[in-house]
């Protein structure tokens, strides 16, 4: 698909600074990582950029520092990790636009790679201020963003630095925006949404966008509750919004679109959220004071028989507590229509989050077109939302065509 900036095959990198912010914010626990997933994302785009003679500067931010540094969030795990599986020297600068950066980079061969620490140690960084921007730009002659999971945010080193520097964006940046404007642009019928998570309103959005293009939501999760006690449905101590007014505003909306929104026939519940053992299936009359905690096995097969049918899905949400055994089974029962339906040629995408983490949990992410590395750039790509970083390459590339 045509890109409305430049990509990175049209820079010409050889001997020159780039400087690529990467999305590297990995969970890690007494220094240890437990979670590569995001470290290999990017593997594609810095060993492109050191194959073509680049001098490679990396740039990330790893947790909530607030604007200071702080031992528990450096990169330096992370460094490490990309060196291991990009079997290259990485050099580790102890600090973003300070002496050890500017040493590092200033010693670089073609091919080199150099990770600054964490960009949140210093203010500037979230308060995108120009001057940090300018002094991360310094640093470089070209700048890179293959950080589709910040692309939400207006911050130094993901909108700033593009003002600049010629821009571009990244493998990872390209292939995500690529998978995801298909849900967007005309995607292929029957298109159905599967989406869970916790509250309604948290998604209002994504519905509203959504539901001019899909046939059918399958819905779960806390929001699933929601739907049903604006339906008069008693769904006893489970998880539901206070304010019913989104849920009716989007069954309205979706009658007068003709899109089905489809919930929950019965549900796997509990006394309370701790006693996994009292966990068993009712049908939604019989919820009393129980918590619903996950879909049940009828809704999980009338979940599945639309899915499989479905020549478009993305799934924004799990069904239940998939991350306790006896509440996985209706997450578990989407993923398999998913494979399914990808076997058949549907376009099949996992989006990003408490959605990525359940695909790769539950072991289906692998067998689905596409599993997005964003969590709110994600549901703001989804909503139809101007994301910054995204607005800043185009920004640059008609800077930079203007010039010629």
């Amino acid at each position: 698909m045509p890109f409305p900036f430049r990509t990175l095959e049209e820079l010409q990198v050889k001997g020159k600074r780039v400087l690529v912010r990467e999305d590297l914010n990995v969970p890690m626990k007494d220094g240890d990582i437990l979670d590569y997933k995001r470290i290999d994302a990017s593997l594609h785009t810095l060993r492109y950029l050191s194959d073509k003679g680049a001098k490679v500067v990396v740039c990330s931010h790893l947790g909530r520092p607030d604007g200071k540094p702080n031992a528990q969030y450096t990169l330096k795990p992370v460094a490490n990790a990309l060196a291991s599986r990009l079997h290259i020297d990485v050099t580790f600068a102890s600090d973003t636009v300070g002496p050890s950066a500017h040493e590092a980079v200033e010693a670089m061969h073609d091919g080199e790679i150099v990770m600054l620490e964490n960009v949140r140690f210093d203010p500037g960084e979230e308060q995108n201020d120009p001057v940090f921007a300018r002094k991360l730009a310094d640093l470089a002659d070209l700048y890179v963003n293959d950080a589709f999971g910040t692309a939400h945010r207006a911050h130094a080193s993901t909108e700033g630095v593009a003002h600049y520097l010629p821009s571009a964006a990244g493998f990872l940046m390209q292939a995500e925006i690529a998978a995801l404007s298909k849900l967007l642009d005309e995607p292929q019928q029957p298109y159905v949404c599967v989406i869970g998570g916790a509250k309604v309103k948290d998604k209002v959005g994504v519905f509203s966008k959504l539901i001019e293009r899909v046939r059918a939501f399958c819905i779960g999760g806390g929001m699933a509750n929601t739907f049903l006690a604006a339906k008069g449905v008693n769904v006893g101590k489970s998880l539901r919004d206070d304010d019913l007014a989104p849920a009716d505003a989007i069954v309205e909306l979706s009658r007068t679109r003709d899109v089905s929104l489809l919930l929950p026939v019965d549900a796997v519940v509990s006394s309370s959220f701790d006693n996994d053992a009292g966990a068993h299936v009712v049908d939604l009359p019989q919820i009393a004071e129980q918590m619903i905690l996950d879909i049940g096995p009828k809704t999980a097969a009338e979940y599945a028989r639309v899915i499989e049918t479905a020549k478009t899905v993305v799934f924004n949400g799990p069904m239940g507590v998939y991350e306790k055994a006896p509440y996985r089974e209706g997450t578990r029962a989407v993923g398999e229509a998913m494979k399914k339906a990808t076997q058949a040629g549907a376009t099949t995408v996992v989006g990003g989050g408490d959605a990525a983490a359940a695909a790769e949990e539950l072991g289906f992410a692998e067998h689905v077109t596409h599993v997005s590395t964003g969590g709110g750039a994600t549901l703001e790509f989804l909503e139809g939302k101007e994301l910054p970083g995204i607005k800043a390459l185009e920004d640059a590339k008609t800077r930079e065509d203007r010039r010629w």
